[in-house]
């Protein structure tokens, strides 16, 4: 019991730390619609790499749709889930997966859930050029984790 507590607690410190970093991240100025594909290319790339059907959403720091490309088959929910992955990593100025991290690392966690427009699943990611957000990618059609990594060959491709 002790080491689900002590697992527990260091799951809040490292989510918490995540955040207050993210609070502290300034906007820039809008992701451009080049950028904007040269981010959502390579996600695709992985998610065909990997046989998954994915929807790659690009959107700018206010969360507004920049780019959008959707593969054949993709599920139709994903459509908006990877919308909605990446409007809630540019507002909230965090990973998505932050958010499913403090979610269910403690029973306080679900308080996330009354946050409008907060995603806690990971596939959403912040775009960041020059240490400021520049907007947020959003992966959605696979798993948690499969989307998180489409989500971050996207990242990948602006550093």
């Amino acid at each position: 019991m002790k080491l689900f507590h002590l697992a527990a607690t260091a799951l809040v410190v490292v989510a918490t730390t995540h955040i207050t970093h993210a609070q502290t991240m300034s906007y820039g100025p809008s992701i451009t619609l080049e950028m904007a594909k040269k981010a959502a290319a390579p996600a695709i790339a992985e998610a065909r790499k990997n046989n998954w059907l994915m929807a790659v959403a690009i959107v700018d720091p206010a969360g507004d749709l920049v780019y959008f490309e959707k593969m054949d088959e993709t599920q139709v929910a994903s459509t908006v889930i990877a919308i909605d992955k990446a409007r809630s990593a540019a507002r909230l100025k965090r990973p998505t997966k932050a958010l499913q991290d403090a979610l269910t690392a403690t029973p306080d966690g679900i308080r996330l859930l009354a946050l409008t427009g907060a995603v806690p699943v990971d596939g959403g990611v912040p775009l960041v050029v020059g240490g400021r957000i520049i907007g947020a990618i959003g992966a959605s059609g696979g798993t948690s984790a499969q989307d998180g990594q489409v989500a971050a060959a996207g990242v990948a491709a602006l550093k």
